[in-house]
């Protein structure tokens, strides 16, 4: 009888369960459902609003720092030894899991990772399908090592070559930045967030904790911020502010940068997070201004921001937005709904060791190549090879790009996967008996991590020479005044200035820092196995006094206008090889331009045609100048570009879009974009200096 009676009194139970209500002594209880914020179908701005109003205003502040220094120790000994990232902590009561950072503008830098070319390099590629691959393929590295925000891609403005970090960046040119970021970003974030940094007017490393940039708003607008632009347009789900000062603030306090600009007039919706150790944040100030994370624990908005509270005076809505913002991009990419399982191993995968291998032959440019000594015939019978580089797998800087792969290809091992005849790795201090022997000499020449990169006191930091190293330069030199065919291949993170040899050599590569398969990369170059169509992300200066100065030591610069190409041009002053230039192994022939406007955007249309022996690929780019123009504008600049391959005698006809919109200027007068009634010179060229074909546009 008693198990009957506890039989029906559990169906009961169940029943008045199923009905949402038990009743006890008349009181009705409420069994509530699911929080909304858990309803993976809901709208995301309705899942933010639901878990913000059911946390604790300590619970808020937890959300925007890494913790408490303690709680990261582990962190930082982890960030030396590179096994570990920065993370903001895991709320355990509403189960909001925690931010999870790794770095990434060459390859993931926890654990061991595909070490793709630079993107000073990947820049030279002008190949925005292959950046986007590349951009994939490390944010499943990095969700593969159980971090969900990668902290890239770098989009500085490479103002000065001899920029320590012109390596992490695309280049000069403020629109090939914006193509390459937005790419890169579109391709990391099908599986993890993005973050564009450093925003902004980051362009000097040695100070770049103090320096005040003074800029006008124009140079501002124009210059240094459009391609952060392209990158919010982009739904990046975060951007880093920058050390520096500009006009007397530092960034992370900016209000006109982070709120004014980059929430307000672009509609950004993601956070902000301040760069690692950016001590110098007055913590109520930031939080008003638009800084929504500290990294990478809380020294700023931890402990203060809770004694703000306790006292009353922490801003509230400030506080709320920077919470929205971060949980925004929590749901937003997934981080409630379960982890991203993706193989811990998927850096070893052929799929990704070809990607590398593409990453470093589409970025090497051809500079010289007398008498067309390249491609070499693989019938040679004697390679004779030099430098301290021959033998190295130079990856790049030691700072937070630095990456680990499981292998690296030096150039003498790219050479030899590919030649069967014989090589001399020669001795630098002895090269006479080893040129005699050689059909063709090799000279791999160029810096390292020691020289360029993130400035870590003793290592990396701005470059105030932009000269090889001495040594290089003589050994250069004394191989080829005697030797039968001279080839220098240079590896370096931006521009090298080679007028003390360049007449010497008869053929010139430049190979940046190539990444894991930078040796067979070059290898497939110098024998024709790929033909090269890298073309110059930055300006090659005859000498360091052709560019504006680096000031690398003051705490105050003056930026205007000008630099790269566009300073050259407007003073005259003529490059050693200018920005968009890269040889071929087979020729191309530009004809029939014709332009349309189409409202919102011009359509700028031409033929091309392969009239070479050899497949290869060309990038048209289209600059546009401006005529009669009544305030001070580039004599022309780069507003779109392509990439085209063609077999031998095939011909394609091409159409590259230009935005009516990228034809404005910041009116500073009305606080403004602003459209000129004037003609539009149009250009197709193969370079900034090589113009095949022009034509002009009235806007009606």
């Amino acid at each position: 009888m008693k198990k009957r009676i506890y039989t029906l009194s559990v169906i009961l139970l169940i029943m008045l369960v199923n009905n949402g209500i038990t009743q006890s002594n008349q009181n009705i209880i409420t069994i509530e459902s699911a929080p909304l914020y858990k309803n993976t179908k809901a709208p995301i701005e309705e899942r933010v609003e639901d878990l913000l109003k059911r946390m604790t205003v300590e619970e808020k502040i937890e959300q925007l720092s890494g913790g408490n220094i303690i709680y990261n120790i582990a962190g930082i000994t982890g960030l030396v030894s590179g096994s570990s990232g920065f993370n903001t902590p895991d709320n355990e009561r509403l189960g909001i899991p925690g931010l999870k950072f790794t770095d990434g503008p060459r390859g993931v830098r926890i654990g061991n990772s595909t070490c793709f070319a630079v993107s000073e390099s990947r820049a030279a590629s002008f190949n925005t399908k292959l950046e986007s691959k590349i951009g994939y393929a490390m944010g499943l590295e990095a969700a593969a090592n159980g971090h969900n925000c990668l902290l890239a891609p770098c989009i500085n403005v490479v103002r000065h070559p001899g920029w320590g970090r012109a390596q992490e960046s695309y280049g000069e040119d403020t629109y090939l930045l914006g193509e390459m970021g937005k790419a890169f970003i579109e391709g990391a974030q099908k599986t993890v967030m993005a973050n564009a940094k450093h925003y902004a007017v980051n362009n000097i490393e040695n100070t770049r904790q103090f320096v005040n940039v003074i800029i006008d708003e124009r140079t501002l607008r124009e210059v240094y911020l459009p391609h952060f632009e392209k990158a919010v347009n982009s739904k990046v789900a975060s951007v880093m502010s920058s050390y520096n000062r500009v006009n007397g603030l530092y960034v992370s306090e900016n209000e006109h940068l982070l709120k004014d600009i980059l929430k307000e007039d672009w509609g950004f919706d993601g956070f902000v997070v301040s760069d690692w150790f950016a001590f110098k944040i007055r913590p109520l100030r930031a939080l008003n201004a638009g800084l929504d994370v500290e990294m990478p624990y809380g020294i700023s908005y931890g402990p203060p921001l809770d004694i703000a509270k306790r006292i009353g005076i922490i801003p509230m809505e400030s506080l709320d937005d920077s919470v929205k913002r971060v949980l925004r991009q929590k749901f937003r990419f997934g981080l409630f709904d379960g982890k991203v399982n993706v193989d811990k191993n998927i850096y070893k995968t052929e799929e990704h060791k070809n990607l590398a291998l593409e990453s470093s032959r589409e970025g090497i440019v051809l500079l010289k190549n007398k008498n067309n000594l390249l491609p070499l015939s693989k019938n040679i019978s004697t390679i004779a090879m030099f430098g301290d580089a021959a033998n190295e797998a130079r990856l790049g800087d030691n700072g937070s790009s630095s990456v680990t792969p499981d292998y690296a290809v030096t150039p003498y091992e790219g050479i030899k996967n590919k030649f069967n005849g014989h090589i001399i790795l020669a001795n630098n201090n002895d090269t006479t008996g080893a040129v005699s022997k050689a059909d063709i000499s090799i000279i791999v020449v160029g810096l390292t991590g020691q020289d360029e990169g993130e400035f870590l006191g003793l290592t990396g930091g701005d470059r105030t020479n932009l000269n090889l190293h001495r040594e290089d330069e003589d050994l250069i030199k004394n191989v080829c005044k005697s030797a039968n065919k001279c080839i220098v291949v240079m590896e370096a993170g931006s521009a090298i200035v080679v007028e003390p040899w360049i007449d010497d050599v008869d053929a010139l590569i430049m190979a940046w820092y190539p990444g894991q398969e930078g040796g067979n990369a070059i290898a497939d170059v110098l024998f024709g196995d790929y033909n090269p169509s890298g073309k110059l992300p930055i300006t090659f200066g005859k000498s360091k006094d052709q560019y504006p100065p680096l000031l690398t030591n003051r705490l105050r610069v003056t930026y205007d206008y000008y630099h790269g190409y566009k300073y050259f041009e407007k003073n005259n002053v003529e490059p050693r090889y200018p920005f968009g230039f890269g040889l071929s192994y087979t020729t191309f022939e530009y004809s029939n331009i014709d332009i349309k406007n189409n409202g919102d955007e011009i359509n700028v249309t031409f033929d091309i045609k392969n009239t070479g022996s050899r497949e290869g690929a060309e990038v048209p780019q289209i600059y546009v100048g401006f005529e009669n123009s009544k305030i001070d504008r580039p004599i022309k600049e780069l507003k779109g570009f392509t990439k085209i391959n063609l077999l031998p005698n095939e011909s394609k006809n091409i159409t590259i879009p230009i935005r009516i919109k990228d034809l404005e200027y910041f009116d500073t007068t009305k606080n403004t974009w602003a459209l000129e009634d004037i003609q539009y010179n149009i250009y197709v060229a193969s370079s900034y200096k090589n113009i095949r074909l022009k034509g002009t546009l009235n806007l009606d």
